[in-house]
């Protein structure tokens, strides 16, 4: 029985060599030639990359054989290349598109397959759905060109130094240089790694990295995820180490995670409207700001006070690269700490996001816990949130059907006032907070989260969701 290639909420993911084989990689890459046939790219230059988990150059390689094979030229990375890095290069090369061999943040035994339009983005999920079904049921219907006999079709480059002169475009570098700051940075093994010791350089501003070489099986982590417990390690040695702040990319460096002086992890959502209220207040830029279901509320609060609209889409960049797009927001972003910036590419940028919340630190001489008791006396209080994953049993369409069943009027004691559909099961509750409930795009997961402004009511919220879904 041929194995179905589907694409969830970023790419196609497998174990590999169990689903994610040459074979499956080749067909993907089939149906994205296809795809890219159809929309009248041919001959056109399409760019690939690939990160550093098993075999990644060697599975990058033979996206190039088929996408030459289909008459297209290739711009292939020479070493492996963060996401953000990848995407700037479609613009840079004028490219039609690109694929990116990376599982992210999966665990080490995962590879996955990104795709990308000419500017950089998400392909829309109407998109998707062409390529999957442009997908050959067998490896006999792809075509390649071999990498050896593919001569000027296949072009390997240096993607690093064209991102590197464009962020400098961006952010004045030099008085983060001068800032005498330590800065920890946690690479989590992946592509990131070398980055901000390059943009850093030239003054007072100590970098330190750790976990920054190659290593597919990411020791002293579950997953290189830049939540706990997987930073666990970068958080002791912010303290041991007197850092001013942690700055953490996870596989790809598509994603920023943030801890504070203190070693004290700064959930996303958090982080989030920290970078929103930086670009709003401390640039005063102005923009639409496009955010998922699954994130901060806080965000809408800014929209208000600063006079700017406030979008919300599914989960995913797939949604939220198109939305960008189309509005030309001043930043897009989501609950997995992906955030994307007006004058750059509609794509989420973990190094980005870290100089801007260096930016913010040197623009107001404070500290991470400073810049978060400015954003809660600017929003009115706190926000709180937390997340659950749950493995689950049986079928997706018995269980949603579950959820739709229970109709709980509270949910840890708050009064449930809405239910929204959009992308999974969002339970809006009375004090302006949310229960969300949703199934991995990636993973055989159940995801419950939820924002709310009482601090003690979220585990209670987190555990009536969990039974509302039928797990106990």
């Amino acid at each position: 029985m041929t194995y179905k290639i589907k694409f969830g909420t970023d790419g196609w993911r497998g174990v590999i060599a169990e689903d994610y084989t040459f074979d499956n990689v080749r067909r993907a890459a089939q149906g994205y030639a296809g795809y890219m046939l159809e929309k009248g790219n041919a001959g056109k230059w399409i760019v690939v990359g690939h990160d550093k988990r098993f075999a990644s150059e060697n599975f990058a390689a033979a996206v190039a054989e088929v996408l030459a094979g289909n008459g297209f030229h290739v711009w292939l990375t020479d070493s492996a290349t963060p996401t953000p890095v990848i995407a700037f290069a479609v613009v840079n090369k004028k490219a039609a598109g690109a694929v990116n061999i990376t599982a992210s943040h999966n665990p080490p035994a995962d590879n996955g397959f990104k795709v990308r339009n000419e500017t950089g983005g998400a392909i829309d999920p109407d998109g998707l759905n062409r390529i999957e079904a442009l997908i050959p049921a067998s490896v006999a219907d792809v075509k390649r060109l071999d990498i050896k006999s593919a001569g000027d079709r296949i072009v390997k480059f240096d993607a690093h130094t064209p991102y590197i002169e464009h962020i400098q475009k961006l952010i004045d570098l030099q008085p983060l240089k001068d800032a005498g700051l330590t800065v920890l940075v946690d690479c989590m093994w992946g592509n990131g790694a070398g980055y901000f010791p390059r943009l850093l350089t030239g003054g007072k501003t100590r970098v330190i990295e750790i976990h920054n070489e190659r290593n597919p099986t990411f020791p002293e982590m579950k997953r290189p995820e830049p939540i706990q417990p997987n930073i666990d390690v970068g958080l002791a040695e912010t303290v041991k180490q007197k850092a001013d702040v942690l700055l953490i990319l996870d596989g790809d460096a598509d994603r920023c995670g943030i801890g504070d002086e203190n070693g004290q992890f700064i959930n996303q959502l958090r982080v989030y409207a920290l970078l929103a209220y930086y670009l709003l207040e401390m640039r005063g830029e102005r923009g639409d700001i496009v955010k998922t279901l699954s994130t901060t509320n806080m965000l809408n609060k800014l929209g208000e006070l600063y006079g700017v609209p406030v979008h919300e889409t599914g989960v995913g960049f797939k949604y939220v690269a198109p939305k960008m797009t189309e509005t030309n927001a001043l930043i897009g972003g989501e609950e997995s700490g992906g955030y994307a910036f007006r004058g750059n590419v509609p794509e989420r940028d973990g190094i980005l996001a870290g100089l801007y919340m260096l930016d913010f630190m040197v623009r107001t001489g404070k500290k991470p816990t400073e810049l978060l008791s400015m954003l809660f006396e600017k929003v009115g209080g706190e926000y709180f949130y937390d997340r659950v994953d749950s493995p689950f049993s049986g079928d997706r369409a018995s269980r949603e059907k579950t959820i739709l069943d229970a109709k709980p009027a509270t949910l840890g004691g708050l009064k449930v006032t809405e239910l929204i559909t959009v992308d999974g099961f969002q339970f809006r509750l009375e004090d302006g907070g949310w229960m969300l409930i949703r199934f991995s795009g990636t993973e055989p997961i159940l995801r419950v989260y939820c924002e709310t402004r009482h601090k003690d009511k979220v585990q209670g919220i987190l555990q009536d969701g969990l039974k509302v879904a039928g797990i106990k």
